[in-house]
């Protein structure tokens, strides 16, 4: 036998079992305390549509592409967010503004394509951080389940909040309850 570096190994107990211990009912008794002691525990499962889960405030959860007062796209796809994202989940296309679209975008330059694909997503929040114009941040809403790929791939109409002039109860709706400071 070799040397022992640390005293936590016992040496296995190779007689053979009495006929009492063959029946392992003191196992069976063990077994059983847990169970009945479950039975009398607090549960931990919470009624979903009755009752609702308190979070933290620092929860992360979906992704929304911000609107100014005005109802314009805030972003500029500029792409901080899709080289800050660690998972790579974030891809855009750039496009220029044309004259008539003032009211549209805020910038000369807006995102014409703009993808989260929350398989990828580790919701690290990075990509709010990295953003210069507030356009995106994580909210308080739970992703979605869902049966297919597809529908983990959200894109720009289904990211982009409410507008404030024609739905202005949406609009504050989907802001919630933070507060946000615009960065200047």
């Amino acid at each position: 036998m070799g040397v022992q570096l640390t005293k936590r190994a016992k040496p296995v107990d190779r007689r053979p079992m009495t006929w009492l211990e063959s029946l392992y009912l003191w196992n069976i008794m063990k077994g059983m305390a847990v169970t009945i002691k479950h039975f009398f525990s607090r549960k931990v499962t919470i009624q979903y549509p009755e009752e609702k889960r308190s979070y933290s405030d620092v929860f992360r959860g979906l992704h929304i592409l911000n609107r100014d007062e005005e109802g314009r796209e805030r972003c500029t796809a500029c792409g901080l967010c899709a080289v800050a994202c660690p998972a790579e989940a974030i891809s855009m296309e750039a496009a220029e503004r044309k004259p008539d679209e003032e009211h549209l975008y805020r910038e000369e330059k807006y995102a014409a394509r703009y993808e989260i694909n929350m398989l990828r997503c580790i919701f690290c929040g990075l990509c709010e951080e990295a953003c210069p114009k507030d356009a995106i941040y994580l909210s308080k809403t739970h992703a979605p389940a869902n049966y297919h790929r597809k529908g983990f791939i959200y894109k720009k109409e289904d990211l982009l909040i409410p507008n404030p002039l024609t739905e202005p109860e949406e609009y504050k709706k989907a802001l919630g309850t933070i507060k946000r400071e615009p960065k200047s």
